[in-house]
């Protein structure tokens, strides 16, 4: 990781703080439409070629915060001068990251392209700067006359450093730099193929699916045996398409070919993946590391694959007995179902039979579900979240001519009526072509402490791909899409609370398998009752979302939770192998695969098949992905432990914020989960951090008694 770009980086001013000119932009709250101002603020994105001016000046500036730092001040102004820096830099880095996944205009998304590979050759510049290097050094070695977070920042820069390998000699270090140019351009190859190659499946007759979703399918024709053209259909088989088909269609046939199809491209990225993983594995080598797995979790609470692995099959080892009787289940539904007494369980029939059981079950629609969840309606949810829990609100700022990128874009206040302006946020919720397909959290601009009685407040952008548009009323949610929603409500909450005196911790910017904890958190609130009953109503009728409903609803998502454990354990194990300490690569990474699913879930490998080359978490979570499930573990106990009794008390919110939220990575995870939630949150073992189980094996016990 660069030692001046810590994860989600972000930041839009610089702070001034050693007397030197500051970065000329300007993220002034807009308050009226008077006054144009360019996108997100910046003065100079008033064009798309205003991107260029916005490198120029944070290259400009950071070279004289270079100059500073170069002439040994005092270790704590070192500290400040390295954060403006990585503030300064994070600035175009997060703003060309948002442009070029969102704006319409393709002028600015190439411009955005650009500025990005430009602060990126910068960053290596940064980041191989012995300069910098050895005044991080010197502030280190003098941590007793720093802040404990001084004391932080100055040993997480050093590390950071060196993870790019500044401390090597000339000829590995120019070897490394070598290997990360590869292992970029792999990533950036094996994103290409995904979209480039989604995959197809051609279904004669029409009649077999065209019911199921005329909007979707391209019509083909063939010549039959009397030369009479039939209708058929081709399916492209990308993941929401598949996911689609999988789910509603009942012909078994289709299922089974857009399963097949769907899980056996791009084939191009098998010998991506080997290069990848080839590639990391000499980077780690050359950084002193038996495996890039070891490299990568090193810096976590984990603190080694070892630890990962343990945590694992020990999550495994409890989801495996319910996750084979829901197996059972639904094999028994299927036979009964199709007729076939002796009929095997195929992984396309997951989806299938497990809807309609949950159906059948507790005779749930999902358009009845979304009828209670208007999308305007759930964005009032969100502020009285936070005004129930923090005591604050969302207000609405309008939006400065040039500081949108799209009609659609909203943007908020988060205002607390003692504090002021805690942060500010732009809200893209509505899809539309080019537009960045999944949901997201991104950063802008990260909190810090310009001066004595001056902070920079964070400003962060919450993107999702809701159908509809801003103008309509008719944008209904689904809940799984209603949860996605507040799921990136943590993250964006994380940020906006945070009060960290160095943007180089605001936020998001936490050790990895801590980064997940507050987004998992308020998935809880998205299924709660008594937080549903405050802002769900029929989009008609106004009335308020049944208990009765949201008890079939949970009960429902309860049904197969020890299967989706398992399958989220497996997807962990995989990126744990795959990056693992092994024999000279390139592995047969499919038979790796075939071999951990048999081993490690209730089902079948389909031969031919190899899903992980769609797999885009192994490139941005290499060996991390096993974090997901350390967040799930750690969210569950801190609800059990502070939300569940009354999760909407201002004495609830009050301790997340102050224990947790607003400390962003300035402080030690440790120390942050055992203040919030007691010391049985997590568990030492063997020099690392395991998350205590015991609230999310509770979950599954329910599902236990439910399903028994």
């Amino acid at each position: 990781m660069s030692a001046l770009l810590r994860k989600t980086a972000a930041s839009l001013r610089t702070s001034g703080l050693i007397g030197l000119r500051r970065l000329r932009t300007s993220t002034a709250p807009q308050t009226g439409r008077s006054n144009p101002t360019g996108l997100y603020g910046f003065h100079h994105l008033t064009t798309a070629k205003g991107f260029r001016r916005l490198v120029d000046e944070a290259i400009e500036r950071s070279g004289e915060l270079i100059d500073y730092i170069s002439r040994m001040p005092s270790s704590a102004d070192i500290i400040r001068a390295m954060d403006e820096i990585s503030d300064t830099v994070c600035s175009v880095v997060d703003s060309a990251e948002l442009c070029r996944h969102t704006h319409p205009d393709r002028d600015f998304v190439e411009e955005a392209n650009k500025a990005s590979m430009r602060i990126n050759e910068y960053l290596h510049y940064l980041n191989t700067n012995h300069a910098l290097y050895n005044a991080v050094l010197k502030a280190e070695q003098d941590g007793h006359l720093l802040s404990q977070e001084a004391q932080r920042a100055a040993h997480y820069l050093r590390v950071d450093f060196e993870k790019g390998g500044i401390h090597l000699c000339a000829e590995k270090l120019d070897r490394l730099n070598q290997l990360n140019k590869d292992s970029a351009h792999l990533c950036k190859e094996f994103g290409e193929n995904i979209v480039t190659d989604p995959g197809y499946v051609d279904i004669f007759p029409a009649s077999r699916i065209s019911k199921h979703f005329p909007c979707l399918l391209k019509p083909i024709y063939r010549s039959t045996s009397r030369d009479v053209k039939e209708k058929g259909y081709r399916i492209t088989t990308e993941p929401g398409t598949l996911s689609s088909i999988l789910q509603w269609v009942s012909d078994d046939e289709v299922r089974k070919l857009a399963y097949i199809q769907g899980n056996s491209v791009p084939h191009a990225n098998l010998g991506v993946l080997d290069k990848l993983i080839a590639t990391r594995h000499e980077i780690a080598e050359i950084l002193g590391y038996k495996s890039y797995a070891e490299f990568a979790v090193h810096p976590n609470m984990a603190s080694s694959p070892e630890i990962v692995m343990s945590f694992l099959l020990e999550m495994s080892e409890v989801a495996r007995p319910k996750a084979d009787e829901e197996f059972k289940a639904i094999r028994n539904f299927k036979r009964v179902k199709s007729g076939q007494l002796n009929g095997d369980l195929e992984p396309w029939d997951e989806a299938y039979f497990t809807g309609m059981m949950k159906s059948s079950a507790y005779q749930l629609e999902s358009s009845a579900i979304a009828s209670y969840f208007p999308l305007s309606q759930c964005i009032e949810g969100l502020k009285v979240l936070v005004e129930s829990l923090f005591g604050a609100t969302f207000q609405s700022i309008p939006l400065a001519p040039g500081e949108s990128w799209h009609s659609d874009v909203l943007k908020l206040s988060l205002h607390h009526p003692e504090e002021g302006d805690l942060g500010y946020l732009y809200l893209d919720l509505y899809s539309r072509k080019g537009k960045y397909p999944g949901c997201a959290h991104f950063a802008i601009k990260g909190g810090r402490q310009i001066s004595e009685t001056e902070y920079q407040l964070p400003v962060v952008a919450l993107v999702c791909n809701f159908s509809g548009t801003q103008a309509s009323s008719a944008a209904r949610l689904n809940h799984w899409e209603v949860e996605t929603l507040f799921h990136e409500f943590g993250h964006a909450l994380h940020s906006l609370l945070s009060r960290t005196v160095y943007q180089h911790f605001s936020g998001t910017r936490v050790v990895l398998d801590l980064a997940e904890t507050p987004s998992n958190l308020f998935e809880y609130y998205a299924w709660d009752y008594r937080v549903l009953r405050t802002f769900a109503r029929h989009y008609s009728t106004g009335e308020v979302i049944p208990k009765k409903l949201v008890d079939s609803m949970q009960g429902a998502r309860r049904m197969f939770a020890a299967t989706e454990m398992q399958r989220q354990i497996f997807y962990a194990l995989t990126d744990q192998v795959l990056f693992g300490e092994h024999a000279s690569p390139p592995r047969d990474t499919v038979s790796i695969i075939a071999n951990l699913k048999r081993q490690y879930t209730s089902w079948k490998h389909v031969e031919g098949t190899h899903w992980h080359t769609r797999f885009n978490h192994l490139l941005n979570y290499g060996a991390g992905y096993y974090s997901y499930l350390y967040a799930k573990c750690f969210a569950a106990t801190i609800w059990q432990k502070l939300c569940n009794e009354d999760p909407l008390s201002l004495s609830t919110g009050t301790a997340l914020r102050t224990k947790f939220l607003q400390h962003g990575g300035a402080k030690d995870p440790v120390h942050l989960l055992n203040d919030i939630a007691g010391n049985g949150i997590l568990r030492y073992h063997n020099g690392g951090i395991i998350p205590d189980i015991s609230s999310v094996c509770d979950e599954m016990e329910l599902v236990a008694g439910k399903n028994s």
